[in-house]
């Protein structure tokens, strides 16, 4: 396939934009890009993909989401609102994960899938609770994610809140699904061993993690998202959050630490001395009020901040707009959080982490040899669009709305707008009648 007539934004770096330039693909990978005329003269017979003068650039990523939260939308939660964090944990998202069976853990995968699909996301780290319906779950995602045609890393959040089969259940889930992907040649799918949050596991726990999770895998954990996540850990075993995980050797340079608001200076120098990735979802903390992390200067200590959604939609350019404009409120000072750092964050991070997660070469940049994950953007600015200024067109003027194309491994997934491997219509009318049977399970907790 030869795509031709399109903007290319390649984000290598430094990047460029081109013009008057073709996207030779074979099977899953992008093979050359050069001249159009030049391409379209070797190549006469290949098929064609027409973008219409629009622009090309590679699918988003998305470093840190929850599946399984989808059929949250829209449910009232019994009693008084949750006053902070570890209310809204226990009211809200302990008592739905709990209500889940099987068919909503996929069912839930799909209708997330399909705004992924929709809205140019690509490829997505997600991190599943199901107590309840735990062996088996993460082959439910994996049977969605396969059918809606986009590339996801998996696991399942290992924790002690439903006592110890539960704990042996989650580690189990964990292993069973690195083990079952070893074989798979893909690059569709990448695997992570889970974990809920220190606040929630034992030194047991952590012991019993550690020695069944590969050397190779790394783990996926919520890190001091609320100031209870300290305290606990200080309370535990005297020491924070980060040091605890560091003596269990969960850090390290395959390991995700999701969030990372209320660590400290040490437990930063920890995270970059073991090379850990950290993820920012500023829209999840603005809306549990724990605060804001601290990206810019994690990433001056040398720690690869990217950026996940934490269960929002997976509308990405929502995440980069919420993280440009929260740190200047946060701060009270316009010169925080420059729309370099949040390209640095949202693409070139992000495409690292997804390099190393899924090891099919490059990925998030128009490049021979990468990944065909692309996109098609029906943006017309009204001023001058070039590679110093396209972080503030993005941020300030792009729109999920003018994705028009979405591709991923060489396979188109929706054209001209429309779904051509998962049927939205079916999967929300299924959902439906599948939330709310689980809503009344939710409400049968209260």
């Amino acid at each position: 396939m030869i795509i031709t007539n399109g903007k290319i934004i390649t984000w290598e770096q430094p990047n460029r934009i081109l013009e008057n330039s073709a996207i030779r693909i074979e099977g899953t990978k992008i093979v050359e890009i050069g001249l159009q005329a030049e391409i379209l003269e070797k190549y006469p017979q290949e098929e064609r993909l027409d973008a219409h003068s629009q622009y090309v650039m590679p699918g988003n990523i998305c470093a840190h989401t929850h599946f399984y939260g989808a059929f949250a939308r829209g449910l009232g939660i019994p009693g008084s609102p949750a006053k902070d964090f570890p209310e809204i944990l226990e009211k809200l998202w302990w008592s739905l994960d709990k209500s889940l069976t099987l068919e909503d853990v996929r069912y839930s995968a799909l209708v997330c899938l399909v705004d992924a699909v929709k809205h140019g996301t690509t490829t997505l780290i997600d991190h599943h609770a199901s107590p309840n319906a735990i062996a088996g779950s993460l082959d439910e995602i994996a049977q969605a994610v396969k059918q809606a045609g986009v590339r996801a890393s998996l696991c399942y959040e290992v924790t002690d809140r439903e006592g110890e089969g539960g704990t042996r259940a989650g580690i189990a889930e964990n292993v069973r699904f690195i083990n079952s992907i070893r074989s798979d040649k893909s690059g569709q799918f990448a695997a992570t061993f889970g974990l809920h949050a220190s606040l929630t596991l034992s030194e047991k726990t952590l012991e019993a993690s550690r020695e069944a999770c590969p050397d190779d895998v790394g783990f996926h954990i919520h890190v001091a998202e609320h100031p209870v996540d300290e305290y606990d850990s200080l309370e535990k075993c005297g020491e924070r959050v980060v040091d605890r995980l560091f003596r269990h050797g969960i850090l390290g340079s395959r390991s995700i630490a999701v969030h990372a608001v209320h660590v400290d200076a040490r437990e930063i120098e920890l995270l970059s001395q073991t090379q850990t990735w950290v993820t920012h979802q500023p829209r999840s903390n603005m809306n549990n009020a724990v605060g804001m992390s601290q990206p810019e200067a994690m990433m001056r200590s040398g720690i690869k901040v990217c950026l996940g959604n934490d269960g929002f939609s997976n509308q990405m350019w929502e995440e980069w707009k919420t993280t440009y404009l929260a740190h200047k409120l946060w701060n009270q000072d316009p010169r925080r959080m420059s729309g370099t750092d949040v390209v640095q964050m949202a693409v070139y991070n992000n495409a690292q982490l997804a390099e190393q997660q899924f090891g099919v070469g490059p990925i998030g940049s128009l490049i021979p040899g990468a990944q065909a994950d692309i996109i098609f953007v029906d943006y017309h600015p009204f001023t001058e669009l070039n590679t110093g200024n396209l972080p503030w067109q993005i941020i300030f003027g792009f729109h999920e709305s003018m994705i028009t194309m979405t591709m991923a491994a060489g396979k188109v997934l929706m054209q001209d707008r429309q779904l051509l491997t998962l049927d939205e219509e079916k999967i929300a009318f299924e959902a439906k009648k599948l939330s709310k049977e689980t809503w009344q399970r939710f409400n049968a907790l209260f």
